[in-house]
């Protein structure tokens, strides 16, 4: 059995990266993402590293198994940023052999035209922003490329990188199911081994968020819909090999993402840039870390003072044993009954399990608790009732 202060092991060692810079904000995001006319881009690549070290300093003896390029749009970084940033991890932890290293990209022409310069640093899997394969909701979406671009640059991808993933976003504004049924047939022959597949969400603080609550967000698919759309994207995925591996996650066997499952599986990851959070396992226990959130204050705040952090606060047993609850039962996989009782000093509650079993909305087999076909629509309730 995994002791508490080794616990991180059984998710694994990751690294992710901040990029808060777009060329463009997106409606539908609440992410830390700015738009800028112009970036420093030695400058940045040289705070990153330096955060790196920083970080690699408190965390001797340890391999990455993944790093992770978000954003913002990671893909306007240039080759030669990336680059440093990869040689300062490696400098600071050294790689696993299998070492995943990822970055997030949009089909535009600019971006593409970096993806071998990106190949070169080290990226050896590119997940790309293409969200619609119809040019009018890439408009309404506010995206700044076209479908023909999207798939020009995913062929160029291809040629590229070991490991090519895209996103797609359904529930859209106007779809129905026969649209998204066609949409993700065209997904499917496109795909390599990975698709995130998400259902709009709208998001205080966002322009479709201050839309809606004008009540000028029309068309959107009703709860009913939805929930078809969730049902036809399982049943279509399963067919062609893509099977749910997360909730909004499909893969072929054996391309899982590895920077996420260190998330979902509770590892550890040390995160740099604006914004960031992070999870590490230290001495005086596992911390949640986190990074000013304006990229100014964040780059000043490490040129000044030698870190970009903001926030440290030992993360209380109790909450990690929530946090474990909350992304395991994510996972087709479930949660370790052993770990989580581990982790929290008790198991959860006989009852509670027992309810949701007979509901059919959990199962449970060889000491693991995952969430069924029919209760993954409804996970928060059953979080809920675990966790209460």
């Amino acid at each position: 059995m995994t002791v508490p202060g080794e616990d991180w092991r059984a998710g694994g060692f990751g690294l992710y990266v901040h990029w808060p810079f777009c060329a463009a904000k997106c409606p539908y995001c609440d992410f830390n993402s700015h738009v800028v006319a112009h970036v420093d881009q030695r400058r940045w690549a040289n705070a990153l590293s330096s955060e790196i070290a920083r970080l690699a300093a408190e965390t001797p003896d340890r391999h990455l198994s993944s790093i992770f390029f978000g954003g913002g749009t990671p893909s306007l970084m240039l080759p030669e940023t990336v680059d440093a940033v990869i040689r300062a991890a490696q400098a600071g932890w050294g790689f696993a052999n299998d070492i995943e290293i990822s970055l997030e990209a949009n089909p535009t022409s600019v971006e593409r035209d970096r993806f071998r310069g990106f190949a070169d640093a080290g990226v050896n899997r590119l997940s790309m922003g293409i969200q619609a394969l119809n040019d009018a909701d890439l408009h309404r979406l506010g995206r700044m490329h076209s479908v023909a671009e999207a798939r020009a640059a995913f062929d160029v991808a291809r040629g590229v990188f070991d490991r090519v993933s895209f996103d797609l976003i359904y529930a859209r504004q106007g779809q129905d199911r026969a649209a998204w049924q066609a949409e993700l047939r065209e997904a499917l022959t496109m795909a390599v081994d990975h698709l995130s597949l998400y259902q709009l969400t709208i998001e205080p603080g966002t322009a479709f968020g201050a839309r809606a609550e004008a009540g000028k967000l029309r068309d959107l698919p009703d709860d009913d819909l939805s929930a078809d759309m969730y049902f036809d994207t399982q049943d279509l995925c399963e067919a062609a090999g893509m099977g749910c591996y997360e909730i909004s996650n499909h893969a072929r066997p054996g391309a899982q993402s590895r920077h996420n499952l260190v998330y979902w599986r509770q590892g550890d990851w040390a995160a740099v840039g604006p914004g960031a959070h992070g999870r590490l396992t230290l001495p005086q226990g596992r911390l949640a870390t986190e990074a000013h959130r304006l990229p100014g204050a964040w780059l000043q705040a490490v040129e000044s003072s030698g870190t970009g952090d903001v926030q440290r606060d030992v993360v209380p047993r109790h909450e990690q044993a929530t946090e474990y609850l909350l992304m395991s039962l994510r996972l087709t996989e479930g949660l370790d009954e052993a770990r989580y009782a581990t982790i929290s000093g008790t198991p959860l509650d006989p009852v509670a399990l027992k309810s949701l079993a007979d509901l059919g909305m959990i199962e449970r087999a060889s000491g693991r608790i995952s969430a069924t076909t029919q209760g993954r629509p409804v996970l928060n309730a059953i979080l809920r009732e675990l966790a209460a």
